[in-house]
């Protein structure tokens, strides 16, 4: 009995060690700690491995950012590795600032061409001109540099040169150019002016929510009040602002409402960056008439500032629907002067609705992310009880049509031939009419078409495109043996008349040709202000600030 006794107690003992031991590991396999903790040390010992056995040599910066970016790629788009290389790209996003030559640049027959010079930039004091080939920089040839490659020499200190050898597009002829490189300021209002039929209303163009922006508007709102007493309404264009920092969407939110009033909450799995923010100023004017431009590549910062808007019923909001990115980003110090950009929070606003389109936290099987269904979508109400949605971006008050993207425009862009005519045209014209007035004519139309004549712009039409898609799914399934002589007359009647649609898209191209070539003479600023003459939510908003009743309906007011 003792002897049974004895053995019982092992038996328990070693069973209760057992479950301990296995309690244990499914305490450690459930702690995120020590599941960082090992794969840490997992990924450690695989690179070193890798490091010290695998064939060939390895570059350890470049593996581990490819690896820290696959990583990253399950989160969402904005969760980004920033290394010590790329931080002067990140600080000129947030900044407007860079040292450089002050020009984009774009690559043609494997050389780089000076694309969009700013103005009374170094490029531009320097006597260098769009349409420019850059053959050498410091002596070393440009042939078969990428634009990422050539950009890292283009930038530098300010007050250091470099020497290009430049190769003008229409004469051939070349020159020495010395370039000294300045601090760039890249202006977050590219164009601010009253317009209208009497020019009673401001208006301002923000390409993105930059340090100090809130400033800019401010005292561009200030010098066109001054010179224009009479001003009778405000149109804020947002379209094409992919965001920026959250700060100056409050700053800015503030010049239309008075202080002390809630623009924007963020809420996040840490309680520190659970906050509020409110206006703190005194309003540039805060029942001025309002109207806020979106479309669908207006983001973050933007929708912020035409979502809070629009739920305190301080302005009409026009245009489409609106990116729906209401992820906040942080960024964080992790040593060797690199940082990590990360999605901390998501933002509302004051409704209490956030316009988060996508759901990064579930994906597809295949990966892929979906918008938030309709569902899943929560109705909030304005200020004055008007219903307004959550989960997918901001819908506008007054919706205007998207101008779809046409296959022929794309072509004729990708293929660099509305540059290399626009650079052609500036060498016949020393001139031009003033930025608003200018505009091309049938004749100008007629040459650029004569001039394409023998150059290949070919592209495939939707149509086409789907005919293709139908040839390859009867081919798989054994049925188009059938029909094949049915789709070559089809395919054929289809085959587009290059020149006709040219003809029949006159209007689109002759508006791409004329940004380009206006820009040549005026830079952005003059391209914003051209681009106004022929505008449809300028027009809409311009029409609806003239009729204050339907201004007041549109906002509940009573």
């Amino acid at each position: 009995m003792k002897s049974f006794l004895s053995g019982s107690k092992k038996y328990v003992l070693g069973a209760l060690l057992g479950v301990a031991v296995i309690l244990s590991i499914q305490a450690m396999d459930s702690d995120p700690y020590f599941e960082i903790s090992k794969n840490l040390e997992i990924f450690t010992k695989l690179f070193k491995e890798l490091n010290t056995y695998y064939v060939d040599p390895v570059q350890p910066g470049k593996m581990v950012k490819k690896g820290i970016d696959a990583m990253l790629a399950d989160l969402d788009p904005y969760t980004n590795y920033i290394t010590e290389e790329d931080i002067e790209d990140y600080r000129f996003q947030t900044t407007g600032k860079y040292g450089g030559i002050g020009s984009s640049i774009r690559e043609k027959d494997g050389y780089i061409v000076i694309a969009e010079p700013v103005e009374n930039s170094p490029v531009i004091k320097a006597g260098l001109k769009a349409g420019d080939i850059i053959t050498e920089i410091d002596g070393h040839s440009t042939k078969g540099k990428s634009i990422d490659d050539i950009s890292k020499f283009l930038k530098g200190s300010p007050g250091s040169s470099l020497k290009v050898r430049v190769k003008d597009a229409v004469t051939n002829a070349e020159s020495n150019k010395t370039i000294t490189r300045e601090e760039i300021n890249i202006s977050s209002i590219p164009y601010a002016g009253m317009v209208g039929p009497n020019n009673e209303y401001a208006y301002i163009r923000l390409a993105q929510f930059t340090d100090r922006c809130g400033n800019l508007v401010r005292n561009a709102l200030d010098s066109m009040k001054k010179a224009n007493p009479s001003m009778k309404g405000i149109i804020f264009d947002v379209r094409y602002n992919p965001g920026g920092l959250l700060d100056e969407a409050v700053n800015i939110a503030n010049i239309f409402i008075n202080g002390d009033q809630l623009v924007v909450t963020t809420k996040g799995k840490n309680l520190e960056w659970d906050k509020t923010y409110k206006t703190k100023g005194t309003p540039f004017d805060e029942k001025i008439p309002l109207t806020i431009l979106v479309n669908r590549n207006s983001a973050s910062a933007s929708e912020i500032i035409a979502g809070t808007m629009q739920d305190l019923d301080r302005g009409v909001v026009i245009g489409q629907r609106s990116f729906g990115k209401g992820l906040v980003q942080t960024t964080r110090d992790i040593g060797f002067n690199a940082k990590l950009k990360v999605t901390t929070a998501k933002y509302y606003t004051p409704s209490g609705r956030c316009i988060q389109a996508l759901d990064y936290t579930h994906r597809n099987e295949d990966g892929s992310v979906g918008e938030i269904s309709d569902s899943l979508k929560t109705k909030f109400k304005t200020k004055n009880g008007r219903i307004v949605m959550d989960g997918g971006g901001v819908e506008p008050d007054i919706k205007t049509p998207a101008k779809e993207a046409l296959k022929i425009i794309n072509a004729l862009s990708t293929k660099s031939f509305v540059f290399d005519y626009a650079t052609l045209y500036a060498s016949k014209h020393a001139t031009i009419a003033a930025a608003k007035d200018f505009e091309l004519t049938e004749t100008d139309f007629n040459e650029f078409v004569k001039w394409l004549d023998g150059k290949d712009y070919s592209y495939k039409t939707k149509t086409e495109d789907a005919l293709a898609k139908f040839k390859e799914i009867a081919e798989k399934e054994n049925y188009f043996d059938a029909v094949k002589n049915d789709f070559n007359l089809v395919q054929k009647s289809l085959s587009h008349d290059k020149t006709q649609d040219l003809i029949k898209n006159k209007k689109e191209i002759l508006r791409l040709l004329q940004d380009e070539i206006v820009t040549r003479y005026y830079f952005q600023r003059g391209r914003f202000q051209n681009q106004l003459r022929d505008d449809d939510e300028l027009k809409e908003a311009i029409g609806v600030l003239s009729n204050p009743s339907r201004y007041n309906s549109i906002l509940g007011v009573k």
